[in-house]
């Protein structure tokens, strides 16, 4: 008699450093008290309607600035920003570099700069928006408030205006344009793009024809 296959399990349980399973990556513009802009990347966004949830580090630079200054623009980069989204990675605009991210990261106050990137005018807040970005939401940050873990805070912004580059838009209309934009993925801390489209919800107003 053959002896008996342990059956594969379906699941295993594991225990994950991180828990980034596929999210957007977005570059937070944000003003620092003399006026200047601070650019962040961050994965942790997500929308409601006209609201953008953000989760954000409790110490850094941007946290602050939206406490105090909630104007703010949510840059949403394509796959071939991914180099810039590093460069930024190590940087903080906190001087000096707070603890918890001391030793791993250095203080940069020009971060545009440092990315590679261009600042262009916003026009309904203060901060930045980043020229290279095809999608680009003037925000306010209407709430704040620490996370249950404390180590985050979450941000509530309600957006303001949309940009986008016209090649993302179907012509004629204000219907950003699924099958010609691709953001920026952050998957388990490696970066992707989308791949071909395999369908789209009954809801959708953009449907197209196999």
């Amino acid at each position: 008699m053959e002896p008996a296959v342990a059956a594969m399990p379906e699941h295993v349980a594991i225990e994950p450093s991180v828990l980034y399973f596929g999210t957007p990556v977005v570059l937070l513009t944000s003003a620092n008290e003399d006026g200047s802009d601070n650019l962040a990347p961050m994965s942790s966004a997500w929308a409601l309607g006209r609201t953008v949830v953000l989760g954000l580090g409790a110490e850094g630079q941007t946290a602050r600035n939206l406490r105090e200054r909630p104007e703010l623009v949510i840059n949403v980069p394509g796959p071939e920003q991914w180099r810039a989204v590093e460069r930024l990675a190590p940087l903080t605009g906190r001087d000096p570099v707070p603890a918890a991210k001391a030793g791993a990261f250095r203080f940069e106050r020009d971060k545009f700069a440092a990315a590679g990137l261009r600042p262009e005018p916003s026009e309904t807040v203060g901060p930045s928006r980043v020229a290279e970005c095809p999608l680009q939401l003037e925000a306010r940050a209407e709430r704040v408030r620490p996370g249950a873990s404390g180590g985050f805070v979450i941000v509530e912004a309600d957006v303001l205006r949309v940009h986008a580059d016209p090649r993302i838009v179907v012509p004629g209309t204000h219907h950003v344009d699924p099958a010609e934009w691709s953001p920026l993925i952050y998957n388990f801390r490696h970066y992707f793009g989308l791949g071909p489209e395999l369908g789209h919800t009954f809801r959708s107003e953009t449907p197209r024809t196999p």
